[in-house]
């Protein structure tokens, strides 16, 4: 049965056509004699979605009780719907004498057309019957009814669903006649108890849907549905009875399972198109002068630690939209970005409208500062609300200009954590209210299916239309009972009735991952290789770090066999040695040294090791993901995978402390050296002379690597550093 909610009509235009009050929509093919009545007291989302599936299939509908209380009762969760049968019996007053003239009645909230009024009445006449009524697996409101039930041929659904049936008007005139019911009596109890009666069945000639073949009840049989493809329709195919059911409902907690279906039913999405329903709707923003912009209020909520915020906050004052409309909220729950976000606010905060600053020493949770976000949309009479939470990096400067212009009631850019299936959005849920895998969801986080979809549960970035704010009936809350803020607010606007989208049909960003967010070093996101590896590489590779690996490019060679690539940025070199300044527990220089094996080092330097400082497990997967594919570019035919060392360290070469390295082959297969500082201005001097071929490479840059055997060729040394402090970076690979 269908979800009425007694809530304030959501003025959502379809295709152009506007509906009143009892009013009759759609076209309607000349020859047939066929009404589609359905009842709806508000123009909710899936009221609206109804009406579009009516109008693309030219069905006429006939809407009753539009602005109306709804007095059936709440029947989302429990019996109640007895007003449906009263408007329908007014309805049909004007045809009860009509015996040819078929009528349909069908909710509306949940109910989705797939096919014309040809192909509907063709399948009910299949039936020889006068009327009938879908059918369902479970036996409600009254399961000790069951018994008394017909049994159903073929495996069939044995139980009537009053949420779609079909007939000639008169004999739905004299069912819905039959005895008075109250308003908030149970509708399918009503038409139950006249389908049970023997003598009635017989009268009226009813019969039950039992395989599907015209309406389609999804509870309990969503495993038996398919989305599959006639051309450019979508169509739903079930698999256990071979039919292809043309009226879609969505009933009981199966509602979540039509959206979805919804996403390609009625012309939606198509293999060749794409998302054609995407285009619908739409409004521009092209032609407005900044003063007419939308007045937008953006929430940006930091709620815990996260790596890589100077980007997200940079992202954050890029977007290309007028700030002067944007009225900025900021929450910062996190002690740890204190004064970033404090330099943030004093820097970007008066290019805004307004700002309004929640300190973490204001000890506000997060869901009370959200839901002043929305106090503070409401203030402002603001025209959206963009929400950003700070593990959304937003990578297209225009995604709100272009979310806006999409014109939807709730709508995500789709983000995932890079390399990952995880994303902001749910394609479906569990019947606890939790995570669950849609058919379609890799497909959509794959971007193989690129569109416009209506899901469960989004997170992270989105935006809220204003309308749903101030409307008190629709406006969004963060509590509900203990659920965390981000289900509370999907699970209330669900139960709304509000649609909730996330689209792929751009590139808008990607997610950090802040689980594991160790903040006890000096330069934290150098750590985050492996849980953040995508903006790792945009703030610590050299930027032209894969131009080493086309193959139409010539690696330089300042010295045989001595190869020189960019590895690394200036950034990562700067936090390395400030990493292990930080530190400050240098080797004295001299051959005794309890670091190794054997306490003795042959060739000392005044080093640390990367295992000192934590960074072993992270350089070493450095040395296998970015130094080894330069390696097989240029010493062919010599693979290792993974590369193996156990010497990584950070030399530093001072006048007054060790300023040279004395002749010496390394204990490896190929030596990496890193420039980790610059020649000519933090230090004068230095460099490093191959003996055999009287090659130096002294004017060194910053972040390049050079790479060279370690044994027998290369002997070498390191010179003399004359001015300042030199350091480099050392792994002897595949000793």
């Amino acid at each position: 049965m269908t979800a009425f909610k007694t809530i304030v009509s959501l003025v959502f235009v379809i295709a152009g056509f506007v509906l009143a009050d009892e009013s009759e929509t759609g076209g309607k093919p000349d020859n047939l004699d066929f009404l589609v009545i359905t009842v709806a007291t508000n123009e909710t989302d899936g009221y609206n979605r109804f009406m579009r599936s009516a109008k693309l299939y030219t069905i006429p509908v006939k809407v009753l009780g539009m602005g109306e209380v709804w007095k059936g009762g709440d029947v989302k969760r429990t019996v109640g719907g007895g007003h449906k049968v009263n408007l329908l019996k007014k309805a049909l007053e004007e045809y009860k004498d009509d015996k040819e003239k078929i009528v349909a009645f069908t909710d509306s909230y949940d109910v989705i057309f797939a096919g014309s009024p040809e192909k509907i009445i063709q399948q009910f006449k299949t039936f020889q019957a006068r009327v009938v009524f879908s059918a369902e697996g479970f036996c409600w409101p009254d399961q000790n009814l069951a018994d008394q039930y017909p049994a159903a041929p073929l495996r069939g659904k044995r139980f009537l669903n009053s949420g779609g049936f079909i007939g000639y008007a008169s004999d739905l005139y004299e069912i819905v006649s039959h005895k008075e019911i109250d308003d908030s009596d149970d509708d399918q109890l009503y038409y139950t108890l006249i389908y049970l009666d023997a003598g009635l069945r017989d009268k009226f000639q009813m019969k039950l849907d039992h395989r599907a073949e015209i309406f389609q009840n999804l509870n309990g049989a969503v495993s038996d549905i398919e989305i599959r493809f006639r051309g450019k329709e979508a169509y739903v195919q079930n698999t256990a009875y071979k039919t292809v059911p043309l009226i879609v409902h969505g009933n009981g907690p199966a509602k979540l399972a039509l959206n979805t279906l919804g996403n390609y039913l009625a012309y939606s999405w198509n293999e060749e198109d794409g998302c054609t329903a995407c285009w619908e709707d739409m409004k521009s923003l092209e032609k407005k002068e900044e003063a007419e912009y939308p007045v937008v209020v953006m929430g940006v909520f930091i709620g815990a630690p996260t790596p890589f915020l100077e980007e997200f906050l940079t992202k954050i004052s890029g977007i290309t939209y007028p700030k002067r409309r944007i009225h900025l909220f900021i929450h910062n729950n996190a002690e740890y970005h204190s004064k970033q976000i404090e330099e943030f606010v004093k820097e970007v905060g008066p290019l805004y409208k307004s700002v309004k600053f929640i300190r973490h020493t204001d000890d506000i949770k997060e869901w009370h500062s959200r839901n002043l976000a929305i106090e503070e949309c409401v203030q402002k009479k603001c025209d959206y609300y963009f929400n950003v939470d700070a593990v959304a990096q937003i990578d297209n400067p225009h995604i709100l200009k272009l979310l806006i212009e999409q014109n939807r009631p709730i709508v995500a850019p789709m983000m995932i954590r890079p390399y990952k299936a995880w994303s902001n959005f749910w394609g479906s849920l569990t019947s606890d209210g939790f995570y669950a895998r849609s058919f379609d969801y890799m497909d959509i986080v794959q971007n193989t299916k690129k569109g416009l979809w209506n899901v469960p549960y989004i997170s992270g970035c989105y935006l809220v239309q204003g309308y749903l704010i101030h409307n008190p009936e629709t406006k969004p809350s963060y509590i509900n009972g203990l659920l965390d803020p981000d289900m509370a607010f999907c699970t209330n606007m669900r139960e709304k009735d509000v649609f909730m989208y996330v689209s792929n049909r751009l590139n808008w960003g990607h997610l950090i991952n802040n689980e594991e967010f160790d903040t006890s070093h000096l330069h934290n996101e150098m750590w985050e290789i492996f849980n953040n590896r995508w903006d790792w590489e945009l703030r610590y590779l050299h930027p032209n770090y894969s131009h080493s690996l086309d193959p139409n490019k010539t690696v330089e060679q300042p010295c045989p066999d001595v190869f020189w690539f960019p590895l690394f940025s200036v950034r990562f070199t700067n936090e390395l040695v400030s990493e292990m300044e930080h530190f400050g527990k240098w080797s004295d220089g001299s051959n005794y040294d309890d670091r190794l094996a054997g306490a003795y080092e042959n060739v000392p330097t005044r080093d640390i090791h990367m295992n000192q400082i934590g960074y072993e497990i992270e350089w070493l997967h450095i040395l296998k993901e970015y130094v080894r594919p330069l390696q097989e570019r240029v010493f062919l035919g010599y693979f290792h995978d993974p590369p193996r060392s156990i010497m990584n360290f950070v030399v530093r070469y001072r006048p007054d402390e060790q300023p040279s390295l004395r002749p010496h082959h390394d204990s490896s297969t190929y030596t990496i050296n890193v420039a980790l500082n610059r020649a000519g201005i933090d230090y004068e001097g230095g460099g490093v002379r191959f003996i055999r071929y009287n090659c130096s490479l002294i004017e060194t840059r910053q972040g390049w690597t050079m790479m060279h055997p370690g044994r027998l060729t290369h002997y070498h040394e390191g010179l003399t550093t004359t001015k300042g402090t030199r350091y480099i970076m050392i792994s002897f690979i595949d000793p």
